[in-house]
């Protein structure tokens, strides 16, 4: 196994796990009208069934809420990427379309409102570490910032942070020649270990029918 959380996290966050698939032999590139389509639907049917005042009574995103406050983090400044990619929609934006598998990634998170994070493993250098990032802890985000990790939720390899529950790092970031990948998703307590199995079955099943490839190995990295 190639990541561990962190103990010190662990205290802050009981029976927090991470689900981490690992993927080879892919292709990716725009994604293809049949997963725009399916995916422009589900969007329409969360706009229906949700909105910004109904987003508390979603159980994952309630979790992640609290977490965060757990850790003295302001969910309403820095929100769990699920929930800030569900706001964003439930508002009437677009959704933004970057590659096929990053689009899948995103509708994944959405679908299970959990943050799912997907890197480049040839920009990585392993093994992983899911820790409490410091005031070292900076990198270039997707969102175009440089974001200060101190006290949040981080992925680290040897060269330092790369992604969190928040936003990932430009530097680990999928493009449509990336070949190989690892998407990790953050999972609460709340699911039960036969619910995580599903939900890492049916994500790894979608990323490969989308994008081909294979899976190199999949687990769920528990804290208990």
């Amino acid at each position: 196994m190639y990541i561990n959380i962190d103990s010190n996290l662990l205290e802050k966050l009981p029976g927090f796990s991470l689900g981490m698939i690992h993927y080879s032999g892919m292709s990716l590139s725009s994604s293809p009208k049949m997963l725009m389509g399916r995916m422009n639907y589900f969007i329409e049917s969360l706009r229906i069934e949700h909105s910004l005042e109904s987003m508390k009574n979603i159980p994952n995103l309630s979790y992640w809420r609290a977490g965060f406050k757990a850790l003295g983090i302001d969910p309403s400044r820095y929100r769990p990427s699920s929930e800030a990619l569900l706001r964003r929609i439930l508002q009437g934006n677009p959704f933004h379309w970057v590659n096929s598998a990053v689009d899948v990634n995103n509708f994944l998170s959405i679908t299970h409102f959990l943050p799912f994070g997907l890197y480049d493993v040839h920009k990585l250098q392993l093994p992983i570490r899911c820790q409490l990032g410091t005031e070292n802890d900076v990198y270039a985000a997707l969102n175009g910032r440089d974001v200060t990790m101190n006290g949040k939720i981080i992925l680290a390899d040897e060269n330092g942070a790369f992604g969190s529950p928040i936003v990932d790092s430009l530097r680990t970031s999928v493009t449509t020649d990336s070949t190989e990948l690892i998407q990790i998703i953050f999972i609460p307590p709340n699911i039960s270990p036969n619910e995580q199995e599903k939900i890492i079955g049916s994500s790894a099943r979608m990323m490969i029918e989308i994008n081909g490839g294979d899976i190199v190995e999949s687990a769920i990295i528990s804290t208990k």
